[in-house]
């Protein structure tokens, strides 16, 4: 990292870099030791920058969002982070604005602020995203959802940097779009811009919605408490939360991991909890749900290390 971090300063002083920057900062789960070498590229050239002079030292950089679906290593991660920054509304990667009748997106705009430029707007089609805690790169790649919502609806196109550092776009119907997938979560792609098509609606009756949903979050998801959103991806035919549930799982705690008294398909941090808290802790909630219930569980959260 030593030899990225002096060509990266040597050719693009403006690209901000941090060393040894702990993971614990950039993560839901606010658990993870320090990533070797992290940039926070404001501009999809800077971008550009500190991709193409990773691979060309032979690096595959980690492309990070809002750390929302990801659990860190304790010893932290070897490698090159690559975390799309800078301000909300005044850098290019961090605004939203409208052209061509489409609301366009810079891929490090957290998901609660598009929503929300889009209720200004009078626009409807994103008020499932308003409580999901992760950014549009993030959402993107994995076509988050929620309450029958899920950005393939309502995207039109995905501007990303691909394996080669180039800038390339593609329609929203060449994009692989799945139950939580894309063909960007098997690509070392990063997302630059999201354009979306939405309708005109009732501004009224879109706060509403955004209320009802915010209002079903706060009653079923234990929000006080530090986590990655749902653990375990949705098994054929059941509910990840109901089986853990039956085998009498809630509240089970390993160190200062807990799957929680309120929605069992969260493992939430109590307090101080580790990644091998939370490992430890899956590992034996898959043993016993396919024991009893013969149905294996999937984590959905993915693990760096």
């Amino acid at each position: 990292m030593e030899r990225l971090e002096k060509l990266l300063r040597e050719r693009h002083p403006l690209v901000e870099l941090r060393v040894n920057e702990p993971m614990s900062r950039h993560t839901t789960f606010r658990i993870g030791g320090p990533a070797a070498l992290m940039a926070l590229p404001r501009t999809a050239g800077e971008a550009k920058a500190a991709v193409k002079a990773a691979r060309e030292l032979g690096v595959e950089p980690f492309f990070l969002g809002n750390g929302s679906n990801l659990l860190v290593a304790d010893e932290g991660y070897p490698g090159f982070v690559i975390k799309l920054s800078g301000s909300y509304s005044v850098d290019e990667l961090n605004r939203v604005w409208e052209a061509n009748r489409l609301l366009v997106t810079g891929g490090a705009v957290l998901l609660s602020s598009l929503s929300g430029c889009a209720l200004g707007r009078n626009l409807t089609g994103l008020e499932f995203a308003g409580g999901i805690p992760g950014s549009v790169g993030g959402a993107v790649t994995m076509n988050a959802g929620a309450y029958g919502g899920e950005m393939a609806q309502v995207l039109e196109s995905v501007t990303f940097l691909d394996e080669a550092g180039e800038v390339c776009t593609l329609p929203a119907s060449e994009c692989g779009f799945g139950y939580r997938h894309s063909i960007f979560s098997d690509r070392k792609c990063l997302i630059l811009k999201a354009r979306f098509h939405l309708d005109q609606g009732d501004p009224v009756a879109i706060r509403a919605r955004m209320e009802e949903l915010a209002a079903k979050r706060r009653e079923k998801q234990p929000l006080e408490h530090p986590s990655a959103g749902s653990m375990f991806k949705r098994p054929p035919g059941h509910f990840a939360a109901a089986l853990i549930d039956q085998c009498g799982l809630k509240g089970f705690t390993v160190g200062g991991a807990q799957v929680s008294a309120k929605h069992a398909g969260f493992v939430v941090n109590r307090g101080g909890a580790t990644c091998g808290d939370v490992l430890a802790l899956v590992d034996q909630v898959k043993e016993r749900v396919l024991a009893q219930t013969g149905v294996e569980l999937e984590m959905e959260v993915k693990v760096l290390r």
